[in-house]
């Protein structure tokens, strides 16, 4: 591993000093590894390491190319990532958004252009037209929140914000499904954001996301806590 390790260290600097750079083919393997003083077999393993992080690219019959690099690309593994955390770990993946996301809003205000703000509307129209179907709704609701935060041309910001987002869909889903008037507060927090974005006012924009975000991160964590201490209740009757 550690030899594995020292390979990926090397084609990585290959591609920060820009003797690789995006798009480009890498050498044939025996080469890049003599080039490196590497093993082959420790070049090999390099490689394929790279390419599950979406830094190389294998092409059957033509190469190993670097790719894009474009941020939503190499940040894609994140929400796979986190889609991992256990119940007590996603709380704190609310906490990382209830820090990113009213910032990203508020600035989004400055930002937001005519034909964005209505593309905002049409996603809060299909959010009401779908208050009785969960699954359908909170996938309009994930894209709501994706649209603003790329208002700030900001790739990599939308790329993790995307990713956490992601992993909290099925709680919001399960939110909808027992919380009677979920469906509702989460329609009335959306269009408050909705009306601070037309406003172009970043701060009543910071405000409105960070109540919306919060009251979801206040439902979640009673959930967590309610589910450890059913945890503690069965271990205590066994």
């Amino acid at each position: 591993m550690a030899l594995t390790d020292e390979a990926i260290e090397r084609i990585r600097a290959l591609i920060r000093s820009g003797n690789l750079p995006p798009g480009s083919r890498l050498p044939p393997e025996q080469k890049l590894a003599e080039q490196l003083g590497l093993s082959r077999n420790s070049m090999r393993e390099a490689v394929k390491a790279l390419q599950l992080v979406r830094v190389l690219d294998s092409r059957p019959g033509d190469g190993t190319y670097v790719t894009s690099l474009a941020p939503q690309l190499l940040l894609e593994g994140l929400g796979a990532a986190i889609d991992l955390l256990q119940d007590d770990t996603l709380l704190e993946v609310m906490q990382i958004r209830l820090m990113l996301e009213p910032a990203a809003t508020a600035a989004a205000a400055l930002r937001i252009t005519g034909p964005q703000l209505s593309h905002l509307s049409t996603l809060l129209r299909r959010m009401r037209e779908t208050t009785n179907d969960a699954e359908t709704m909170v996938q309009y609701d994930i894209e709501y929140h994706s649209a603003i935060v790329a208002a700030n041309g900001n790739e990599s910001l939308t790329s993790v914000l995307d990713g956490l987002s992601g992993r909290t869909s099925r709680a919001r889903v399960w939110r909808h499904l027992i919380e009677a008037d979920a469906a509702a507060n989460t329609l009335s927090e959306h269009q408050a954001i909705y009306d601070a974005l037309c406003a172009g006012d970043p701060e009543l924009a910071r405000a409105a996301a960070l109540m919306h975000v919060n009251t979801s991160a206040k439902w979640l964590q009673q959930v967590v806590g309610d589910s450890a201490r059913m945890k503690v209740i069965r271990a205590h009757k066994n």
